[in-house]
């Protein structure tokens, strides 16, 4: 079974420029998974969702390459979920384009 989240949009602390680490910012999730299913034990997305937008506004990381990093093994430990596919964007950060990293 594959699990997808698309535009989990929400604010926090993302960045290392020094207007990054004291306003929030606009970021956009889109996380997707692989996990085997089996007659009554299912993979929450709901949950899935929460949790990553909890990390990132607890955290305030620096480098979204830390965010990608941390937030797949919390899930990949927490879920029985195996290959994951997730990217941070930051719509707002240049005036004339979006920015994201992929992992």
């Amino acid at each position: 079974m594959k699990i997808v989240i698309k535009d989990l949009t929400f604010k926090c602390i993302l960045g290392i420029l020094p207007k990054e680490r004291v306003k929030k910012q606009k970021v956009i999730i889109q996380f997707s998974c692989h996990y085997n299913y089996q007659e009554g034990q299912f993979v929450d997305y709901s949950k899935i969702a929460k949790e990553i937008e909890s990390i990132m506004k607890k955290k305030k990381f620096q480098l979204i390459e830390e965010a990608l990093l941390y937030i797949k093994n919390r899930l990949k430990t927490r879920y029985p979920i195996t290959k994951i596919n997730l990217t941070i964007e930051k719509p707002t950060i240049l005036k004339n384009c979006s920015v994201s990293v992929t992992a």
